[in-house]
């Protein structure tokens, strides 16, 4: 049966910084996935897990390895999507919680609502049983560890998007904010359609400079392009990324078709990204061109 995963880490990846330690864990998570994936596992189960893992290691610019806003605070955002039933849960500025991808898996099986903000996430989170962090400045690990910084603010995401055997498709995408953020600052990561979506043809998570990606819908102008206008899945991705671009930013993009074709386009100096299926061999790149 046709299964693909692919994982990113974001799109913030600097010219001579090595990503090697990076591109281990994603593919270990790529093996990780591909065995629940191979078990039967659902692809929305998948993409929580393996988003979960991208939080909880501290290389990348999410979860543990965000960075503080200006006020010396600690702002997470998150989102994820069931493309078999369009159900969605996001989270956005939330505060001191372990694994922002986690409440909002919460939030979109508790089917109430599809985000929930701040202190009240946090609350709602918490009186479900989620891990919150007691001490963050000594949790969270900041940027030095694996290649971001200010030069290199508005890059900070990881996702997943994953194909199961059932032909069901799923996207997560979770995120430590821009460096240097006004409190309160939400970006496209948290937002269904922009940063992340999944439907019965194609899953989509987004990484890159926010603000451009809000103002393209980026996320679902791919599928807006696929379904209405019968566009490739790439060349809708790459328009996409261009009207991206014409908005003053950069980024990348992960997507899985129904058929389990898998892209990962990008227009910025690089993206750490990683990839697998039933029809392909393993994939792990950060500077790589993409066809």
């Amino acid at each position: 049966m046709t299964h693909a995963l692919v994982i990113h880490g974001g799109a913030g990846a600097q010219p001579g910084t090595d990503y090697t330690v990076q591109k281990r864990h994603m593919q270990e998570l790529l093996n990780l996935g591909e065995e629940q994936l191979k078990a039967g596992e659902t692809a929305l189960n998948v993409v929580t897990l393996v988003v979960e893992q991208l939080e909880a290691s501290g290389l990348y610019v999410a979860g543990k390895g965000s960075a503080p806003n200006t006020d010396g605070l600690f702002e997470l955002d998150a989102s994820i999507m069931d493309g078999a039933t369009q159900k969605a849960g996001a989270v956005s500025a939330i505060p001191n919680m372990v694994s922002p991808i986690k409440v909002a898996r919460l939030i979109l099986d508790d089917g109430q609502h599809v985000m929930m903000t701040s202190q009240g996430a946090r609350d709602f989170a918490l009186a479900n049983g989620l891990e919150s962090i007691d001490d963050p400045d000594g949790y969270y690990t900041e940027h030095e560890g694996h290649g971001s910084g200010a030069e290199n603010a508005d890059h900070g995401t990881v996702g997943a998007v994953a194909l199961d055997i059932k032909g069901q498709l799923a996207a997560a995408t979770s995120t430590g904010g821009i460096f240097n953020k006004r409190p309160g600052r939400v970006g496209d990561t948290p937002l269904i359609g922009v940063g992340t979506w999944a439907d019965d043809q194609v899953a989509i998570s987004c990484t890159g400079h926010g603000e451009p990606f809000i103002r393209a819908c980026a996320a679902h102008d791919i599928a807006a392009q696929m379904r209405y206008g019968g566009a490739d899945m790439n060349a809708a991705a790459r328009a996409t990324l261009d009207k991206v671009k014409a908005f003053g930013g950069d980024g990348g993009i992960i997507a899985i078709d129904r058929s389990g074709n898998i892209i990962m386009p990008y227009n910025s100096d690089g993206m750490k990204r990683a990839a697998i299926s039933s029809q392909m061999m393993k994939v792990v790149r950060v500077f790589e061109p993409e066809p």
